[in-house]
């Protein structure tokens, strides 16, 4: 009996264990949010400051020793220049500071700048003009050609030496032992153009240029120029500019009549510059249009060909 009632007990408890169980796990399976703890305050973080880095040293190659900046000693009646003379190549030709070996020749002289136009002067006597980029400067109203330009250095007008010694009616000798020069002052100035261009010479010269080559550049202009020139020194040729131009069958111009049409102003300067010694072409005694058969492209030696010219020797 006993036996039988504990059974019956236990099976009950089980029931009963068995139909709670299921309710007892719902309650288990729902999920129980925790109470979050209050978030601490945070301080804020300041900006740090930036950290240089610092590079790598680097190791340096020692720089290589500059040669030398080769100068050219300028001495004046024997007297050395205090003042550096600027002495610089250019294309083979030597320029000097214009201001520097004026003042050096002649003290009186002063310098005037305009914005434009370097002008150096000695009041009376001498007056020269020289423009940046241009191809000749003007002296006691003569035109003296600078096939190199006008040049600009640190400022200063250079100019060949020798157009310099000109104006100022100086000369000076190079001595390549020491590689410096000296100068020797003469008369102080240049013999105005007034005085130095023969009038006779400047109007046919003038008016065979712009005849022959008044639609050429300047150095064209000139290049005809040198060939009358270099005809009047020719004992082949009359000895005047008149003689060579109107020599009969050598200029068509003096056989049409156009030779006595007014020359334009750059044929006038080219006329003045060639009489002043300006080169375009050494030893030139013939030219004609460029490509022409003449008896001069067939008989004489080719020099060079300017714009629409070619020239013989």
């Amino acid at each position: 009996m006993f036996s039988k009632k504990l059974t019956r007990s236990a099976l009950g408890a089980l029931l009963a264990l068995a139909l709670v169980s299921p309710l007892l796990a719902g309650v288990a399976a729902v999920p129980v949010e925790a109470e979050a703890a209050p978030a601490e305050t945070v301080a804020p973080v300041e900006s740090a400051a930036p950290v240089e880095e610092t590079p790598a040293p680097v190791e340096e190659t020692p720089a290589e020793s500059a040669e030398p900046v080769k100068t050219y000693p300028v001495r004046v009646n024997g007297v050395a220049m205090t003042e550096d003379p600027m002495v610089v190549g250019v294309n083979g030709v030597t320029y000097v500071s214009a201001r520097a070996i004026a003042q050096a020749l002649d003290p009186m002289v002063q310098t005037i700048w305009d914005g434009k136009t370097a002008k150096l002067v000695h009041w009376g006597l001498v007056d020269l003009y020289a423009t940046p980029g241009m191809n000749y400067v003007i002296a006691n109203e003569r035109y003296l050609f600078v096939p190199n330009l006008v040049q600009v250095q640190n400022g200063s007008i250079l100019l060949p030496l020798d157009v310099v010694c000109k104006v100022f009616d100086a000369t000076y000798v190079y001595n390549p032992g020491d590689c410096s020069f000296d100068l020797t002052t003469g008369s102080g100035a240049l013999t105005p153009g007034w005085q130095f261009y023969n009038s006779e010479d400047l109007t046919w010269l003038s008016h065979i240029i712009y005849a022959e080559s008044g639609n050429q550049p300047l150095s064209g202009k000139i290049a005809v120029g040198n060939v009358v020139l270099n005809r009047v020194k020719d004992s082949r040729f009359p000895n005047t500019v008149k003689g060579v131009v109107f020599q009969r069958n050598q200029f068509t111009p003096a056989a049409t009549g156009a030779i006595y049409r007014t020359p334009n102003a750059e044929s006038v300067l080219a006329a003045k510059l060639c009489l002043d010694g300006a080169v375009s072409l050494n030893n030139v005694l013939w030219f004609n249009q460029k490509g022409l058969h003449t008896w001069a492209s067939s008989h004489r030696a080719f020099v060079a060909t300017i714009a629409g010219h070619s020239f013989y020797a």
